[in-house]
């Protein structure tokens, strides 16, 4: 099962997102492959600084053929999660085509509601051009998400007007996310049971579920 999280819009925490998810999913068990598609190589950097065995592998191919050389890797893991590349379309196009599952980012911010329809034409243009065969589904997650404030539900209630849900599970801004990326750990490793830990717990369980329903109507 394939797991790319995606925007067009930079600075939206793609990359935190998708350690988290890897982490969690590896925790409970599962052989994970996280690529990171993105030149700027981040999810790379994070994997370098670590001192313990790492959960998961993670390989880099910012590549606009990943949804052909992710086929090869596919047999060998039970997850694969993508780390995908923003403003590069060729690239973000392939991750999208790989992909059986593509979360979208979307920090509570007017900019962001306005940028996300770039995403959610381009996940379309790639249904009926690169994967037209092919069933992807998608939704937004609320990232970075500021406690007692009214913006989250502005924004959930702005996204509303595109074909994809926004996901109940959001992640909050905490600075155990900082903290845990500059020792190439994660939130949930280190402290499964923190709130920051829940929170991504949460949003894992809600996006295997939505994996889950899709695989068993189709």
């Amino acid at each position: 099962m394939i797991i790319s999280v995606l925007n067009q819009k930079g600075g939206v925490g793609k990359t935190t997102l998708s350690i988290h998810i890897a982490s969690t999913i590896a925790l409970a068990g599962y052989s994970v492959l996280l690529i990171d598609a993105d030149v700027q190589r981040s999810a790379l950097d994070w994997a370098a600084t670590r001192d313990k065995e790492p959960l998961f592998n993670v390989v880099g191919i910012p590549s606009s053929n990943i949804h052909k050389e992710v086929k090869m890797l596919e047999p060998k893991y039970d997850y694969i999660i993508i780390d995908g590349p923003p403003r590069v379309y060729d690239v973000a196009k392939a991750v999208i085509a790989a992909s059986d599952y593509v979360v979208i980012p979307v920090q509570p911010s007017p900019y962001d509601v306005w940028s996300a329809e770039e995403i959610v034409n381009l996940i379309n243009e790639v249904k009926t051009t690169l994967a037209p065969y092919k069933k992807i589904d998608a939704g937004f997650v609320i990232n970075r998400k500021i406690a007692n404030s009214v913006i989250g539900r502005d924004v959930t209630e702005a996204l509303s007007k595109y074909p994809f849900p926004v996901l109940e599970a959001s992640i909050h801004q905490r600075v155990a996310f900082t903290e845990t990326a500059a020792q190439g750990s994660s939130a949930i490793e280190e402290d499964p049971d923190s709130i920051a830990g829940k929170e991504i717990k949460a949003l894992v369980e809600e996006i295997l579920s939505k994996i889950i329903s899709k695989t068993s109507t189709t």
